[in-house]
């Protein structure tokens, strides 16, 4: 065997400029997560949960359509919901990313309203709105302008400049932008649009855990009360329209989804004004802070939970996840990739991913729960399954564009030497941009019982204890920006990440 073809050690450990560098990244990754596991709650309560998950297999396998009430209103629902919900983030969302390089108050907002997850904003909206399509649109609406705002402004940045350099001296932003950068980023700002529509369709649906009346409604109402087959329908139509989305989403259609989707959404609440104001500027601030009396606002400290306990919980189930999808996406990655199986094992592969990242964390963890009884081990299995295998998912299509330089080795020697190698860096560099999103979810799994942020925020919210609530969802939004300002400094700098999924 000669130098050209005798099998290297593999990149992603040693062996290229960044390859020692990701090396100690993930070893201290995994060392941090199982030196720090036995402070995790991940004991199984249930008595017998194979006999249970047998019987969520079953109702999965013979769904009952029969059973479902009103299945296509709330299909439409969920559809318009995040129709509409993803257009006003968009609207809103464009103005910002013309801003958001010159502007640190814009860049600072932006990163305040996207750290807050989309049920947290509904729990929020519910008390002045109540259960209507104008909570449901302000919960998406809000944290998308954020991301819109980011991401639009990314891609805008990586535009070629010869276009706008081209233009005669004196030409204003709003007029470079419509002719030299739009043009040449339209392509890639619909593509991005497209994915966080297809986001905008989960968070529909899990609106309805906190009484929306979207499928996430009917699908948890089902599955708590053991009516698995009407589950099993709901969770087929939900998986469905996910795989027709390009279909029934394309842009001659949306018009008519638009003028669909306004009618599904009425009526609308009638909102008290008053009403409103003094939420914003009473209910959610401590009112010895408003009144000015320091010594209150020492006993209105005392009413906060212990936080210590919260955070640690939160960033160790965050971590929990980071690795765990970490783990998952390394040993799925091939079932789905053209360089390893059968055309049967690439189906089924392919198949197993769409079902693991169309399913939102909180759905999963639901079931988990369901399963195993209530621990921190749903939270983790749901967080590292979902983000698992979205980046196994786009792994295996970056693989499937590879071509191996060593023909003849077998398929281990395929894996560890040619193509690993070659797409670690970027599975590491998605792994921290999905860490400030795991770290979100997070804290919603806590609405499920697990001892994070999330549970003592859902807790306050019921007993309309709106400032200690928001305090909250202030500590969980700074914590979010902490972990992206550390993820970002992580990431491999040298790796371009050009697919919209990776924000």
């Amino acid at each position: 065997m000669n130098e050209a073809t005798q099998p290297r050690r593999p990149t992603w450990l040693a062996g290229s400029a960044g390859g020692p560098r990701l090396a100690r990244h993930t070893l201290t990754l995994v060392a941090l997560a199982l030196l720090l596991m036995p402070l995790a709650d991940l004991s199984v309560i249930t008595r017998d949960p194979w006999s249970e998950l047998g019987r969520m297999l079953r109702g999965l396998a013979w769904p009952d359509f029969t059973a479902v009430e009103s299945p296509f209103q709330a299909l439409g629902l969920t559809v318009a919901v995040a129709l509409w919900g993803t257009l006003a983030g968009v609207v809103l969302g464009f103005p910002l990313a013309l801003a958001f390089a010159r502007s640190r108050l814009v860049r600072a907002g932006c990163a305040f309203v996207r750290a807050i997850h989309e049920l947290f904003w509904a729990l929020l909206f519910l008390q002045v709105f109540g259960l209507s399509a104008l909570t449901a649109l302000a919960a998406l609406a809000i944290p998308y302008a954020g991301i819109f705002a980011k991401v639009y402004a990314e891609i805008l940045e990586q535009t070629p400049r010869a276009a706008a350099e081209a233009l005669p001296p004196g030409v204003g932003r709003l007029s470079r932008f419509l002719y030299a950068e739009l043009p040449l980023a339209w392509e890639r700002l619909a593509a991005y649009t497209r994915y966080r529509f297809e986001c905008g369709l989960r968070a529909s649906v899990l609106l309805g855990f906190v009484g929306l009346p979207t499928l996430g409604f009917q699908l948890e109402t089902a599955f708590r009360e053991g009516r698995y087959p009407e589950a099993g329908a709901l969770l087929w139509c939900f998986y469905l329209l996910i795989a027709a989305l390009p279909w029934w989403s394309h842009r001659r259609l949306i018009p008519l989804l638009l003028v669909g989707g306004a009618f599904l959404l009425g009526p609308w609440p009638a909102v008290d004004g008053g009403l409103l104001w003094r939420f914003l500027s009473q209910d959610l601030w401590p009112a010895p802070l408003l009144d000015g009396e320091a010594a209150e606002l020492v006993n209105w400290l005392a009413r906060i939970p212990e936080l210590g306990p919260a955070i640690g919980h939160t960033l160790l189930l965050g971590l929990l996840g980071t690795v765990g999808a970490l783990l998952v996406a390394l040993t799925l990655w091939p079932l789905a990739s053209r360089h390893f199986g059968t055309p049967a094992t690439r189906l089924a592969g392919r198949g197993l991913l769409v079902f693991l990242r169309s399913t939102p964390e909180l759905m999963l963890a639901f079931v988990f729960l369901l399963l195993l009884g209530p621990s921190m081990l749903p939270a983790w299995l749901a967080l590292a399954l979902h983000n698992g295998a979205l980046i196994a998912f786009l792994a295996a299509r970056h693989a499937d564009g590879l071509t191996p330089g060593m023909p003849g080795l077998p398929a281990s020697g395929r894996l560890a030497y040619e193509l690993l190698p070659r797409i670690y860096p970027g599975v590491l560099a998605l792994l921290y941009y999905r860490a400030e999103v795991i770290l979100r979810e997070t804290a919603i799994l806590g609405m499920l019982g697990v001892a994070t942020l999330g549970y003592y925020i859902d807790e306050h919210f019921q007993y309309l204890m709106f400032d200690v609530a928001f305090f909250l969802l202030l500590i969980t939004a700074g914590l979010n920006i902490a972990v992206d300002t550390l993820s970002r400094r992580l990431r491999p700098r040298e790796v371009p990440l050009e697919d919209p999924c990776l924000r």
